[in-house]
């Protein structure tokens, strides 16, 4: 009996060791921008992606005050380039057509959108103040490529998935997305018919199939 006790509290200990490494990862991965958190980036990433990826989207302070969704289109084998079909709507509508069970498929696209652009505050605040006093502005860091790289191919694999079968007779070369922003109208204009807000679009490179797989 007291070799179990003894295996088991061992097994206890072990377990607890990993779930606080787990845990001690995952806070570290949304700590402030450090010199640390640049050095570690690609590891930590590495290990959380895809199970295990943290998005605190839900509590920012800042809320959406857009609409955002993904086109998408094929460059064929014999180079010919498809029309842009709508990737979000046919995500968006299958969610609406089940209210008790829907799939979140949907969220896939907004999450990811969100890393596409997302930066840190305080390199945000140091381009924005560069931009006003028309100065060279601080280019992408290596962690912000690796993040924006990591989200477009996400989002053309995404995208190839919905895409009809027929699509270039499976001959399909690279896929290019393309991202479209629809700026909502200030809530003091919510009645007014002619209120549309803008729509801006932000075309993604294109990325071969074989760097999808």
């Amino acid at each position: 009996m007291t070799k179990h006790v003894a295996v088991r509290r061992a097994v206890l200990l072990v377990g607890a060791a990993l779930l606080g490494c787990h845990f001690l990862i995952a806070s570290f991965s949304q700590a402030p921008l450090s010199p640390v958190k640049l050095r570690y980036y690609e590891a930590v990433t590495n290990y959380l992606h895809p199970y295990f990826t943290q998005n605190w989207m839900l509590f920012a302070p800042d809320p959406l005050t857009d609409d955002r969704g993904i086109l998408a289109r094929a460059r064929c084998e014999n180079g010919s380039v498809t029309p842009y079909y709508d990737v979000t709507t046919q995500a968006i509508k299958s969610a609406q057509g089940s209210r008790f069970f829907p799939p979140r498929t949907s969220r896939l696209v907004s999450s990811t959108l969100q890393q596409l652009n997302q930066s840190d505050p305080v390199l945000n605040r140091i381009r924005e103040t560069e931009k006003e006093k028309k100065s060279p502005v601080l280019p992408l860091l290596p962690i912000e490529r690796i993040s924006r790289d990591e989200a477009t191919n996400f989002l053309a694999r995404y995208s190839l998935t919905k895409m009809p079968p027929q699509v270039c007779a499976g001959r399909t070369e690279s896929v290019q997305v393309r991202v479209y922003y629809h700026k909502m109208p200030p809530w003091s204009q919510r009645h007014q018919p002619a209120a549309h807000g803008k729509v801006s679009a932000q075309d993604l490179k294109w990325t071969k199939i074989e760097d999808l797989r």
